[in-house]
């Protein structure tokens, strides 16, 4: 969701040809896997377009040098982010909810079934990091 959420945003704040978004896993459950069915219909309740091709991979260790941001969806994530890499020297990796300033996690459809809870969060997430980033021009 956050791939095609993120995406969405800087299309359409013009600056896309800045930025090169991909979402991954850090277990080995989903790869290969589409985008979960009621993800994909709160992301078209939303006009948000997405990838009906993308499947999930796992994060890899040279995701580190290929990215300038990795953003962790809860704090599962970063511990197990940090089984694959291991350093972050760089002050790359975060929680993704930090760029609002709310230090939690995104809330897991997964447990409550609220995609939109979730959509909302990650929404919210990508906005503020976007705003951010186009501030520091």
């Amino acid at each position: 969701m956050a791939e095609f959420v993120m995406k969405a945003l800087v299309k359409a704040y013009g600056v896309e040809d800045q930025f090169h978004i991909e979402s991954a896993a850090v277990s080995r459950e989903e790869i290969g896997n589409g985008i979960y069915p009621p993800a994909k219909r709160c992301l078209t309740q939303h006009g948000v377009q997405f990838s009906n091709s993308k499947t999930a991979r796992q994060v890899t260790a040279s995701d580190y040098d290929n990215f300038d941001r990795i953003f962790c969806a809860d704090a599962s994530n970063m511990r197990l982010i940090k089984r694959i890499i291991p350093s972050d020297p760089e002050g790359k990796i975060h929680l993704m909810m930090s760029t609002t300033g709310r230090f939690r996690d995104v809330a897991d459809p997964w447990y409550t079934g609220d995609f939109e809870e979730t959509f909302q969060d990650v929404l919210d997430s990508c906005t503020a990091y976007l705003k951010s980033f186009i501030a520091q021009q």
